[in-house]
């Protein structure tokens, strides 16, 4: 695991997209695996930005988002369909076809988890995912307690969760209590990770991340297993980490 220590928000969101920008270049066919929520919207500032400046091309991309709430339409604003078009999306060359968010509103979920799994195969598998971190140790929408071999499924959401993400809808209550997401197994399919964490209420996490080893009730401990990880965090996700 490689650790990208940075001063501010700021500084992360510029590191996370030159690093994304760079893959792309490389391989502008890459499959991108894409994270919601307040953490990666620099780094999707910034992406905008170098399309408009410097033309970076989108058109060969493929993209599998990490999750989206059940029992939102793709047009309700608080969905991450909408999140995505209006961060990144509308604003650069992907094609709408190469987009990909499980679907919400499905009546059979369980049904549309599968074929969103098969769908991420079909592509090979994401090439570069990216991560947040929840303050439990989530990643995607997995809560403590998801079996590390996982495949994109249906998960009741813990109510710290509900509460972190109460602040995009107008009250808790308004805030969905299930969603789908890729799996523990399906994310650690990927070629290679990284995970941004940023802030203060992050730090509890970062410093558990580091130091814990992989076991089911801290999600994100699983990245520790990986050959491909890199975690870039600024000074205020670092605070309890203990210097050695």
């Amino acid at each position: 695991m490689k650790l990208i220590k940075v001063k501010d928000y700021n500084e992360l969101s510029e590191t996370a997209a030159r690093l994304v920008l760079e893959k792309v270049k490389a391989n502008p066919d890459i499959v991108l695996g894409l994270a919601t929520g307040g953490t990666p919207e620099g780094m999707y500032k910034r992406l905008v930005e170098d399309h408009r400046s410097a033309g970076t091309s989108y058109k060969n991309v493929t993209t599998f988002n990490l999750d989206e709430y059940a029992g939102l339409s793709q047009a309700d604003p608080n969905s991450y369909y909408a999140y995505m078009r209006e961060h990144l999306f509308d604003h650069i060359d992907v094609p709408k076809e190469n987009v990909h968010l499980p679907d919400g509103e499905k009546e059979d979920l369980d049904a549309e988890c599968i074929q969103y799994e098969q769908l991420i195969k079909e592509a090979g598998n994401v090439d570069l995912q990216v991560l947040g971190i929840g303050g439990n140790g989530h990643i995607g929408f997995n809560e403590p307690g998801t079996p590390f071999d996982s495949h994109t499924h249906v998960v009741t959401l813990d109510e710290s969760t509900r509460e972190a993400n109460a602040r995009y809808f107008s009250s808790l209550d308004e805030v969905p209590t299930q969603a789908l997401t890729m799996g523990i197994q399906t994310i650690m399919r990927a070629k290679e990770i990284v995970l941004l964490a940023s802030g203060k209420s992050k730090a509890e996490a970062v410093a558990q991340l580091l130091k814990e080893e992989a076991n089911e009730n801290f999600p994100a401990s699983i990245l520790t297993t990986h050959p491909n990880v890199t975690v870039i965090v600024d000074e205020e996700a670092t605070a309890s980490v203990k210097s050695e």
